[in-house]
């Protein structure tokens, strides 16, 4: 009999992850590489894809592919799919955020976000599901958000491709489902990365998120650890179509 802990295992698996040099995509990559997974990382900031490839390699003795993509250039996106679209298990977790009031907001932010948070997630569901189905099996993650579920200030367009980003992921776990492909959604609380440092870094702000959660703390990047690799392994055969919030009970919230 197999040990009950073989389901989790994602050894083997070829996995592509986007976002992957910084902050929680960083965390996400080390872990899968340290499980045994075969990594394709895909980023913009080469310096850090550079370091954080090197790491897992020291540390493992394999092989990884990493890629220099500008996911905000759908063209960088397609020509980059069209020879890298054989995976086991997609972790679309790239995204940026650009703050500004609705009325100041400006046409190029709007169409860079929804390029990066939406656009190339698609493309990359689209092309990549298509070898998955050969096999009918695969896990296709996407990163979201809370603001997925809950209206923020000042970002408009963060917070309209976050929520399509969920439905997308019910969309395509729908369209998918008869080539034995899952498709589920991971939505980050605060999490202490580069993009929330703004909030880290001022006092008020940071005790008002800290005081928001239930567990009156903000969540680290190894905190998604676990659900992701959980969506990624044969441990969640039945799961598909579902939104997991790792947010220490932010959204659970009343009073």
């Amino acid at each position: 009999m197999n040990d009950i802990y073989d389901i989790f295992s994602v050894k083997n698996k070829r996995v592509l992850i986007t976002g992957a040099a910084n902050g929680n995509g960083r965390a996400i990559s080390l872990a899968f590489g340290s499980a045994g997974s075969k990594l394709c990382l895909v980023d913009i900031d080469c310096d850090n894809l550079t370091s954080v490839a090197d790491d897992i390699e020291k540390q493992t003795n394999t092989t990884v592919d990493r890629l220099v993509v500008d996911l905000g250039n759908s063209n960088e996106v397609i020509n980059f799919l069209e020879y890298h679209n054989d995976f086991d298990v997609v972790i679309n977790n790239a995204g940026i955020t650009r703050g500004n009031h609705l009325f100041e907001y400006t046409s190029e932010d709007w169409e860079l976000t929804h390029n990066v948070n939406l656009y190339a997630p698609f493309k990359i569901i689209q092309e990549i599901s298509k070898k998955m189905s050969d096999r009918k099996q695969g896990s296709i993650i996407n990163i979201t958000s809370l603001a997925a579920e809950l209206g923020f200030p000042e970002n408009p367009a963060y917070v309209t491709f976050k929520g399509a980003l969920k439905q997308l992921t019910k969309a395509a776990a729908c369209d998918l489902s008869v080539y034995g492909i899952r498709v589920n959604s991971v939505g980050p609380g605060y999490i202490k990365t580069n993009m929330t440092n703004k909030s880290w870094n001022n006092e008020k702000l940071k005790l008002n998120r800290t005081n928001r959660t239930l567990l009156g703390k903000w969540g680290e990047p190894n905190d998604l650890i676990g659900i992701i690799i959980f969506l990624a392994s044969d441990a969640s055969s039945y799961v598909t179509g579902q939104d997991f919030y790792i947010d220490g009970g932010w959204l659970a919230k009343g009073l």
